[in-house]
């Protein structure tokens, strides 16, 4: 009869048989603290992912990262907001026959640029919620 543990295959965190002793002030222990509870990480993770430069994961603090998206998701709002309105101006000057056509060279390249970046944003808004999401 075999023997199950032997058969199965060793998983990494069977291979992780040290154990390192870190000492720290109590701001740094609170430091610490609050480091894990805004990553989601457990302190070995934490300091796996900090110590090894090979590791692919960015500590971040998700609170303050989400607060930043947010912001930028409403200044994107606004601009699309004033884009709006200078459509509107646009349409209210054309109507009442007050439009230069000159006034309008520059609108649409402007307007392909706004979409330009917005698109960018929205790839980086994507990156960076994978980012967040694969810590946890």
């Amino acid at each position: 009869m075999r023997n199950k543990k032997a058969s199965r295959a060793e998983s990494p965190k069977d291979n992780r048989i040290y154990r390192f002793e870190l000492r720290l002030t109590k701001a740094e222990k609170a430091q610490f603290l609050f480091l894990e509870k805004s990553t989601g990480l457990n302190r070995s993770e934490i300091v796996r992912n900090k110590v090894l430069s090979h590791s692919f994961k960015i500590l971040v603090d998700s609170k303050t990262i989400l607060q930043m998206l947010d912001t930028l998701g409403s200044e994107l709002g606004r601009s699309g907001n004033n884009i709006n309105q200078l459509a509107r101006h646009i349409n209210t000057l054309k109507l009442q026959g007050r439009l230069e056509p000159g006034e309008l060279s520059r609108f649409p390249s402007l307007i392909a640029d706004y979409i330009k970046y917005q698109r960018q944003i929205e790839q980086e808004f994507r990156n960076l919620m994978r980012l967040i999401k694969g810590q946890r």
